[in-house]
């Protein structure tokens, strides 16, 4: 009776206030813990069958509650009169907590969701242990902080000094991030990518991750899994001209003809029909406005008075001899061509025709050739 006493009064040890209300997990209902709403991301998945609901993460971590039955009996090998078994929480009172201090001879046990909520530590290796808000593990590193640092993934500020709610790298001291950031980032690239943010490192990072309580799964990432890149094999599938002219609409795409749909060759993200940009049946390729090096592009809707020569110049389609007609060289070039290789076709095709558009007016097809070993005075 004086033990069972004693165990009474060391139970009545007053918890530590709340973390902050941003900071705070709230989470589920299963009659084990009584809670109203569930992270995944915290508490693993709700499990339910027949009535019974319990966190994925409060079946890891209770206190002699063993997977005695195979991969496919109740909750991942735990069997569902094992989990019937109830203790109370020193933290919200309640009956079901099944998680003890995994440090020697403290009597506190407490919900999984409660425990996080206060600051306790469960660990996700070897003896899958936790320790409550005053026994569990920390970081001492001496890290280096800016005037104000932020979290390396969602930019917010973090704690002047590593705590439950802000750790830090411990290999470059440098990376800083709020535990739930970390958390996130570990559940994504799971055991096989997740390393420290900043420098790259991984098998110091993790290691200390484990140890302060970060769930990093023994699988590949999320970013690898099946399906995971879906929506990348859709292709874009409307006209993206700034003045559509097909009468059925911008979903139009005909095989051939003139509402036989373009896409950008560079980027793939943009369409145009072939009469909304008033090209040729023999253009193939076609590069939209944002792609474009001079910044009007093949892809803007063409005016009336573009001819189908200047578009066939445009496109991607190899340049003839004739084609250099359009070419722009610079005064002082011309007189240096006509000296040096005045029978030149480059020479009369190039140079003659080159005053058909003069240079430095910013037209779309000027452009300066400069023969090899020829610099502008």
């Amino acid at each position: 009776f004086a033990v069972m006493k004693r165990k009474s009064r060391r139970r009545k040890v007053q918890a530590p206030a709340a973390l902050p209300e941003e900071e705070a997990e709230p989470s589920c209902g299963p009659p084990q813990c009584k809670r109203q709403h569930c992270d995944p991301e915290v508490l693993g998945q709700l499990c339910r069958h027949d009535g019974l609901c319990v966190h994925e993460n409060c079946l890891y971590h209770a206190s002699g509650l063993y997977q005695r039955g195979a991969d496919e009996e109740g909750f991942y090998g735990f069997l569902f009169p094992d989990i019937q078994e109830a203790l109370k929480c020193c933290i919200c009172r309640q009956p079901g907590a099944s998680i003890s201090c995994g440090a020697r001879r403290c009597p506190r046990t407490f919900h999984y969701p409660c425990g996080s909520e206060r600051g306790c530590v469960s660990q996700f290796f070897g003896e899958f242990k936790s320790f409550c808000w005053k026994h569990r593990p920390v970081q001492r590193v001496r890290a280096a902080q800016q005037d104000q640092t932020l979290c390396l993934i969602c930019q917010e500020a973090v704690a002047e000094r590593p705590r439950y709610d802000t750790l830090v790298c411990p290999t470059c001291t440098s990376a800083w991030f709020h535990r739930r950031c970390i958390q996130g980032q570990a559940l994504s690239s799971a055991l096989h990518h997740f390393r420290c943010p900043l420098c790259q490192d991984m098998s110091t990072f993790q290691e200390e991750m484990f140890r302060l309580g970060i769930k990093i799964p023994d699988r590949d990432a999320a970013w690898e899994e099946d399906g995971a890149f879906a929506d990348h094999y859709q292709r874009h599938s409307s006209c993206d001209a700034s003045q559509c002219l097909c009468p059925v609409g911008r979903e139009e795409s005909e095989g051939n003809g003139p509402w036989r749909m373009l896409l950008c060759h560079s980027c793939g993200s943009r369409g145009t029909h072939q009469r909304c940009s008033n090209l040729g049946e023999e253009v193939h390729s076609w590069e939209c406005c944002d792609c474009s090096d001079t910044g009007t592009g093949e892809g803007c809707s063409w005016g009336g008075n573009t001819s189908p020569r200047d578009v066939q110049v445009l496109s991607n389609k190899p340049w003839s001899i004739t084609d250099l007609a359009l070419l722009v060289v610079p005064e002082h070039c011309r007189a240096r061509a006509a000296a040096v290789a005045p029978t030149s076709s480059w020479h009369h095709r190039g140079c003659q025709a080159a005053s058909q558009i003069g240079a430095g007016t910013g037209h779309p097809l000027e452009m300066l050739v400069l023969p090899h070993g020829w610099h502008r005075s």
